[in-house]
């Protein structure tokens, strides 16, 4: 096989003594390689499967197909994924970066094919979502595997998962400079030299390899006519504020829906339930099967007529109330398509619906503003615009947004328009919501690790590691005489006082005994109860090291009780836990 004939070319260039950086430039490029092949097969297979079951298929002879399609593919996938893969493959990029906070960078390996092979069968079977973020998993596990059988360390390992990463990017979208950017702003890999290079190398390949195995067609092939117009930079704002504003309300929609099929417990009726929905909104609105792509490509090409004929809205007479109508539903009910199809037990993310609405948005603001206040602005700038506004919002991406659209449409002119709707979307949903929708969930639980490095280190920490369970203890009862005989063989200054159901009281320190305890008058007199203090705090074991952190700052002490469901459970020092951080800090600051 191709797999093994690589990995033994890779293990002799290993074993010969090779430079590690000239060693990780060429693994970029075989992750890069290998991210593009993946991105070829997933893009080909989702089209051909699509052909196959779409073709024929209209508003007046079949739709109830739209009904029956989508259900089908997400219980075949459902199936796959509960016999074959037996583990939990969806919301790929969340998981990569679960992978890089909590599991030191491991994918497991059959992450290498299974989301293509999922994703294929539910995208290709009318499930709304995209295949961009299976993909994307795909690459890094890619490039986690091979970090792995190399033996390389956690910095390393989490570098390869940028260079898949960005190498999936890059290849299904001919996007290089998106796909970098997107490692960077997404998986939020630092921008060193040591990273650099690495992330152009793989995003570069797979690039090459996608014009070369897919054409150099972009994916919006369309002719710029219009130049732009500095008094169109309002309007761009404004579109900037809504894509913001639906970019919150697509967030929160998706977290309240995919919890909500999270609650039903059985498993058919939730597949059911979800399939259902899907097919019903499928059959109303045409446009929801699939990743949307080539509705935006309609809309683009001045066919946004023809969308709305196989719809529910189809019978109304033509005119801005209809298409603003229509317009308007998909942009609101995209949403429950996707997060049915994912709730159900689909798999896919929400790339392509976020450029879906995005897209849609773009063309209703500027019909809107162009037939009631007969202003006269380039629609297709506005979808384009409207796309980029949207991803920025959502992922909390603008860079990724700006540099994608431009690349996906080969029109670098845009660019302009670009960053504006791009920045006034990101700053609008700066107002709503702190992260984006993949690092919302692990920003709450304290898993996401950031830029920031101090915050990168106390993510990456285990404090429980540090607990410390070999002090002795004593009882309230005890007396003065007890605790002495206690000192005498003990190497350290604090006694948890604990009763006989282990619930902690109170705290003994030497200090707190040192001028009476070479006093044997008092030894059967004074008990624990008498001397003991109640710590400033508790730290409760399932608190993440923000809040350690935070109670060692509040209560300025050196040491604090760890309770287990409000049980005793050991010690935890303020010292301990600065060195295990200047250790890891060293780790994350090497070149």
């Amino acid at each position: 096989m191709l797999r093994n004939v690589i990995f033994r070319q890779l293990f002799r260039l290993r074993t010969v003594n090779l430079n590690q950086t000239r060693f990780i430039y060429i693994l970029s490029f075989v992750v890069g390689l290998l991210s593009a092949l993946a991105a070829a097969v997933l893009k080909n297979s989702i089209h051909y499967t699509r052909i196959l079951f779409k073709e024929g298929i209209s508003f007046e002879s079949g739709s109830y197909l739209y009904l029956i399609y989508p259900l089908a593919g997400i219980l075949i996938t459902f199936l796959f994924v509960k016999y074959i893969v037996k583990d939990n493959i969806g919301h790929g990029i969340s998981r990569i970066l679960y992978a890089i906070s909590r599991k030191k960078s491991y994918l497991k390996a059959h992450n290498t094919w299974t989301s293509v092979v999922a994703s294929t069968i539910t995208i290709g079977f009318g499930g709304s979502v995209g295949a961009e973020a299976p993909v994307v998993l795909t690459g890094s596990a890619i490039g986690s595997a091979l970090g792995r059988f190399f033996r390389m360390n956690y910095r390393q390992i989490t570098l390869l998962i940028g260079c898949g990463a960005a190498g999936a990017v890059s290849g299904i979208f001919k996007a290089p400079i998106a796909g970098i950017v997107f490692t960077l702003e997404i998986l939020m890999l630092d921008l060193t030299i040591s990273s650099i290079i690495p992330l152009l190398i793989s995003s570069v390949t797979a690039a090459t390899v996608a014009y070369f195995l897919m054409g150099d067609t972009v994916l919006f092939s369309f002719s710029l006519t219009e130049p732009f117009i500095i008094g169109n930079i309002p309007w761009y704002i404004v579109l900037g504020v809504i894509s913001g504003l639906l970019s919150a309300y697509f967030t929160r929609m998706t977290l309240f829906l995919e919890s909500s099929y999270e609650k039903i417990k059985n498993e058919y009726i939730r597949l059911i339930a979800g399939g259902l929905i899907l097919g019903l909104l499928i059959m109303l609105f045409p446009p929801f099967f699939g990743e949307g792509y080539d509705t935006i490509m309609s809309i683009l090409q001045g066919n946004a007529g023809d969308l709305m004929k196989e719809s529910i809205i189809g019978s109304l007479p033509d005119g801005l109330l209809a298409m603003s109508l229509f317009m308007v539903c998909l942009i609101f009910l995209k949403v429950i398509a996707t997060s049915s199809t994912n709730g159900a037990g689909g798999v896919g993310g929400i790339f392509a619906p976020t450029l879906f609405i995005g897209g849609i948005t773009g063309y209703l603001v500027a019909v809107l503003l162009n037939r009631t206040i007969n202003l006269d602005l380039p629609d297709h700038r506005f979808v384009l615009a409207g796309m980029a506004g949207m991803m920025a919002g959502v992922m909390h991406a603008p860079l990724t947004a700006i540099f994608l659209i431009a690349e996906i449409t080969g029109g670098y002119d845009l660019l302009i328009p670009l960053i504006i709707t791009s920045t006034t979307s990101y700053i609008t949903i700066r107002r709503f919501e702190p992260h984006s929708i993949y690092h919302i969930q692990l920003a709450r639980k304290g898993d996401l690790i950031t830029h920031d490095k101090d915050k990168a280190v106390l993510t990456f920490m285990d404090w429980k590691k540090d607990i410390e369970t070999d002090l002795h203890t004593v009882k309230p009862n005890d007396t003065l005489g007890d605790l002495v005989k206690i000192i005498s063989r003990s190497n350290r200054n604090i006694f948890p006082v604990v009763d006989e159901y282990n619930i902690l009281e109170g705290v003994v320190s030497l200090d707190d005994v040192r001028d009476i305890m070479f006093q044997p008058e008092l030894y059967q007199t004074t008990q624990m109860r008498d001397v003991m203090t109640i710590p400033p705090s508790y730290i409760d074991i399932k608190e993440n090291i923000t809040a350690v952190m935070e109670a060692f700052r509040t209560t300025g002490a050196w040491n604090l009780p760890v309770l287990n469901d409000g049980y005793y459970a050991g010690f935890i020092s303020k010292a301990r836990i600065y060195s295990t951080y200047r250790e890891l800090l060293v780790q994350f600051s090497e070149e």
